[in-house]
């Protein structure tokens, strides 16, 4: 997985460089830690390297930190937010929780406080994270057959069982009937009365399922991918996942605004 980044935003050099220093010396070289003096040199960082956690001041000159946080979120980032100020206003608190902020210090802040609001951010942008890959891979019909499968006919049990095994080899209806000692046919009856979906249906959704993880969780190319979720040729896996999911798998891969997969 690639190194988290930590961008810390202040307008007063002191403040930037001993915020900077502590992290680094805490994180070991664990997390990326950049800096920027102002809005506008924060806004550059982000367009070039991706930052999970943005520690700002509220008073600077030409744009706020509050600003800072509404104009980067309108522009698509996701990460998580410290702010820090001066002194405790209100109306300043009440803004930063609208924006997901997650902690609010008041300076002088402690190694030790900064310490600890950074370690409850990056968990609480982990969480972030893993939710969203979770929509992103969920395939919610699915979920519910492995929901409900123990209360299914024993054979459909171990025909789905025998699917998730090999789903990443060549499957026929036929080989899986086999497998759990049934007539094709009246497999092929039986798995659609239990999981209301046709054979094909359910292995297409289970290969495109493995391939979103697939996508989001390594840097394999796309012809690898597609043999691993049992597709014999990239060409054949691309139309049947930009049929499925609306994009080519290499734009699926780099869309983390995606709000979620089509399910329906």
């Amino acid at each position: 997985m690639d190194t988290k980044t930590i961008l810390i935003v202040d307008d007063e050099e002191r403040t930037r460089q001993g915020l900077k220093n502590t992290l680094e010396k805490w994180s070991k070289g664990q997390y990326q830690i950049l800096s920027a003096s102002d809005g506008a040199e924060a806004h550059k960082v982000m367009n070039k390297s991706k930052a999970h956690l943005l520690i700002t001041d509220i008073c600077m000159p030409e744009m706020t930190g509050l600003q800072l946080l509404q104009s980067l979120k309108n522009r698509g980032h996701r990460f998580v937010g410290i702010i820090i100020s001066g002194h405790p206003d209100f109306q300043y608190a009440q803004e930063a929780i609208r924006l997901s902020v997650v902690n609010y210090l008041l300076k002088p802040v402690s190694k030790q406080k900064l310490i600890e609001a950074v370690e409850q951010a990056l968990e609480t942008e982990a969480d972030m994270e893993r939710a969203e890959y979770m929509e992103k891979v969920a395939d919610h019909k699915l979920f519910k057959i492995d929901r409900d499968i123990g209360h299914s006919n024993s054979a459909i049990n171990e025909a789905i069982s025998f699917i998730g095994q090999n789903v990443s080899n060549p499957l026929t209806l036929k080989q899986v009937a086999d497998a759990v000692h049934l007539n094709a046919s009246y497999f092929s009856v039986l798995f659609k009365e239990h999981t209301r979906m046709t054979f094909s249906e359910y292995v297409t959704r289970k290969r495109l399922q493995l391939s979103k993880k697939l996508l989001l969780t390594t840097d394999a190319q796309i012809e690898e991918i597609a043999h691993k979720a049992g597709y014999q040729t990239a060409k054949y896996f691309i139309k049947i996942f930009k049929e499925h999911e609306g994009v080519t798998p290499s734009k699926f891969r780099k869309m983390p605004e995606l709000d979620g997969v089509n399910n329906q």
